[in-house]
């Protein structure tokens, strides 16, 4: 009997202690995730910033120069931290309609510079017209960094990282922040809406961009059937709650793909696990979905993540896709993903799929450009030229590994090419030659490093 008496509270003494520690242990890594995941969008807004800044910085040399041969490396310049800028911005937690006048001017910026550079690279000086858009480009870039600063002084002064506070006061302090990041994100989008419509022959231009999407069908769907869709893509097991993510005059109603959106929260977690998703109004398909997690200590290599990816989209409906390009960023594995029809690489129709490669978890994907060019084409049985006609085309000392036909985007169209892969001078490159005239339609360099395979 004695020994009982002090064995039952020597085990609840024991476990007591167990518990304190395991709970302190659990605050420790919850304060140690939202500083990290705080860190790291603080970061983003800073990469972004100062990617547009180089933008604006370039644009002013632009427009000051006089020589073709400057213009084109400055072109250059502007054409690839656009991109940078871009790929930053698209990792900031906010939806897509959110920032889509944003994105616009971003990716108009990069493709009207490549179109100046080829008008360059073809002996033509800049026209007034041309010189206009710059200016215009080179106002709302400085637009842009002003909102900006902005937004990143708002973040700093409202405390979003929240450490020392109780549960209650955490919840106050995330919904003042929302409502403060919500409302910059706004004031910036309005600011990037004044972008003039720039007129031009190249993918993104405003009449290319804004083209009906082909890939969705005629049915109109409501906001509740959409409901349902996000629910069974994301599978039913992980919605505990699913919400309409965006309300209001302020909601951008021209974007490409008109969405539903939605915040979906799964069960026993919190809301920084959150997914968000877009459902098209019409046809109900699954435009994008994003879930911005912090995620771990890779698990998985490259090739693991792209098998993955590669699943989910054949779960989800998407066949005949073959992998092309990747990137590794922040344990996150980034693959694109092309459609193939009759042997022929089908390129406007491309789907971006997101995993995490700590646990393969699907985090992010964006099939807008599948949705917006993808149809029933004719792809001819016989081209004009043969492939030996076509291999004459191309640089005799190019050491080419491997030939096929593939769609490329060309303008407000498509052009069927051959695709010649190879070695110039140990270094890889992709060569379009246009099936039916023979024209150097497009070149681009492969780089390949530990963080994946990109084209430039």
């Amino acid at each position: 009997m004695k020994r009982r008496e002090w064995i039952i509270p020597s085990i609840l003494g024991l476990v007591l202690v167990i518990s304190l520690v395991w709970g302190y242990n659990e605050n420790v890594a919850k304060n140690e995730y939202r500083t990290s995941l705080t860190n790291h969008y603080q970061r983003l807004y800073f990469d972004t910033r100062k990617h547009v800044e180089n933008v604006q910085v370039s644009l002013s040399k632009a427009l000051l120069s006089q020589s073709r041969e400057q213009n084109v490396l400055l072109l250059s310049q502007i054409m690839n931290e656009a991109y940078f800028a871009q790929d930053k911005l698209a990792q900031i937690p906010v939806s897509h309609s959110d920032i889509s006048k944003t994105q616009k001017f971003l990716t108009q910026a990069a493709d009207y510079s490549y179109s100046l550079i080829q008008s360059h690279l073809n002996g033509k000086d800049l026209t007034n017209k041309q010189r206009e858009n710059l200016i215009n480009l080179q106002k709302n870039s400085a637009a842009f960094n002003s909102e900006f600063a902005k937004l990143q002084d708002k973040i700093a002064e409202n405390d979003f990282a929240g450490k020392r506070t109780s549960t209650r006061q955490q919840r106050k302090i995330d919904e003042a922040n929302q409502k403060t990041f919500q409302t910059s994100i706004i004031n910036l989008e309005k600011t990037m809406g004044k972008t003039p419509t720039l007129i031009y022959d190249g993918p993104f231009s405003e009449q290319v961009m804004n083209k009906k999407p082909k890939g969705l069908g005629d049915k109109k769907i409501t906001s509740k059937q959409g409901e349902k869709t996000a629910t069974k893509f994301l599978g039913y097991k992980k919605v505990s709650k699913i919400e309409p993510f965006e309300e209001g005059e302020d909601i951008d109603t021209t974007a490409k793909i008109p969405s539903y959106t939605y915040k979906i929260t799964p069960e026993n977690t919190t809301k920084d696990r959150a997914s968000y998703i877009g459902v098209s109004k019409t046809g109900g398909k699954v435009v994008w979905m994003a879930n911005a997690r912090s995620v771990g200590k890779n698990k998985l290599n490259m090739e693991q993540g792209q098998d993955r990816a590669l699943k989910f989209l054949e779960e989800k409906g998407y066949k005949n896709m073959e992998p092309n390009y990747s990137l590794r960023y922040d344990n996150i594995g980034i693959y694109n993903f092309a459609y193939k029809e009759d042997k022929v690489t089908i390129y406007p129709d491309l789907v971006k799929v997101k995993v995490a490669l700590d646990n393969g978890e699907i985090v992010g994907f964006d099939a807008a450009t599948y949705l917006v060019n993808h149809q029933d084409r004719t792809i001819p049985a016989k081209v004009k030229l043969t492939e030996d006609e076509a291999r004459k085309k191309v640089k005799v000392d190019f050491d080419i590994d491997s030939i096929r036909l593939a769609m490329i985007p060309k303008g407000k169209g498509e052009v069927l090419c051959y695709e010649f892969k190879g070695k110039y001078k140990d270094s890889d490159f992709i060569v379009y030659i246009n099936a039916e005239n023979g024209n150097e339609e497009e070149i681009l360099q492969i780089i390949k490093d530990e963080n994946g395979v990109l084209t430039f």
